[in-house]
């Protein structure tokens, strides 16, 4: 192999771990606008936005450059619908306990979907959950377990929504998971916000408040950051291999701790970085066994070639 090529390759994956901590950078900035429009918004009203401004490049391209492929489903109509949905949902509940708690702690609560994930897997999909993921997931969740002690910046409700908003993750990363052997991700990420953006709209006659000025920014914020975060993520998956992308999810504490010191003047407990570190390390364990498992399955699959 020549020198050129593994420079190329060397260059590839660099460019999808910086598309992947921009991803995170932005998804930690769309929870900013989301807290702070909260102050005076619907969580609802908010995850509207959000849907509206990320679809409107794929309105531009349907009616613009008359790509109709992008609204083609190939097989599974019923599954699209179904994860829009759940999506629609999952944005509003993560959106809601942002609202609640401080930044930081909500995002280490959200990592416990990675923890869900190998459990739904099992379920849904009939995947083998070794006993090293199966001790990954409890000792996780005995993070979560810290964090939630009596005494702390966590209220009960904001802890209850951050984990069922993390558990809608989780459910939504399976069923893309199988929806990506027959559908495009354009396709799949088209409806998403279509979808999103219907559902949310539904009850805005009765919730939606004006918008003011100082406002206006905070709602495009939302929605230019979270299409941002998208299309980031899909670079860098692309670019450089999964155990490598989801790694780059924790740098999400570290915006989410700057964000709440700036602007809310938040900082975590020490119980919430003793939880914290837990849940992490829990999740680190998780990506070890995967990323294991891959490369033994393809050396016994090249074995066999």
């Amino acid at each position: 192999m020549s020198d050129s090529t593994d420079q190329r390759r060397t260059d590839r994956v660099v460019l999808g771990m910086s598309a992947a901590l921009a991803a995170f950078f932005l998804f930690t900035l769309m929870n900013v606008f989301a807290k702070l429009l909260a102050e005076r918004h619907s969580v609802i009203e908010i995850a509207f936005y959000r849907n509206l401004i990320a679809l409107l490049p794929f309105l531009v391209m349907l009616g613009v450059f008359g790509k109709r492929q992008i609204t083609l489903i190939r097989a599974k109509p019923f599954l699209v619908i179904l994860r829009a949905v759940l999506g629609a949902v999952s944005l509003m509940i993560t959106f809601a306990a942002f609202s609640l708690m401080p930044m930081a702690d909500t995002t280490v609560l959200l990592f416990t979907s990675s923890l869900f994930i190998p459990v739904l897997g099992m379920l849904i999909l009939k995947e083998s959950v070794g006993p090293w993921r199966w001790s990954a997931v409890l000792i996780g969740f005995l993070g979560v377990a810290i964090m939630a002690q009596p005494g702390g910046q966590v209220v009960p409700l904001g802890i209850g929504l951050a984990l069922g908003a993390a558990l809608l993750h989780a459910t939504l990363q399976i069923v893309l998971r199988y929806l990506g052997r027959y559908e495009r991700p354009e396709t799949i990420t088209f409806y998403f916000f279509l979808i999103g953006t219907v559902v949310s709209a539904l009850p805005l006659p009765w919730l939606a408040v004006m918008p003011s000025r100082e406002e206006i920014p905070w709602l495009l914020g939302v929605g230019l950051s979270g299409a941002g975060a998208q299309w980031c993520l899909t670079v860098a998956f692309r670019h450089a291999q999964a155990s490598i992308v989801t790694v780059f999810n924790y740098s999400g504490i570290v915006w989410a701790t700057l964000f709440g010191w700036l602007i809310w003047g938040e900082f975590p407990l020490p119980v919430v970085m003793i939880g914290a570190t837990i849940v992490v390390l829990s999740n680190a364990v998780v990506i070890w066994r995967e990323a294991r498992q891959r490369r033994i399955t393809g050396a016994r699959v090249r074995a066999k070639l």
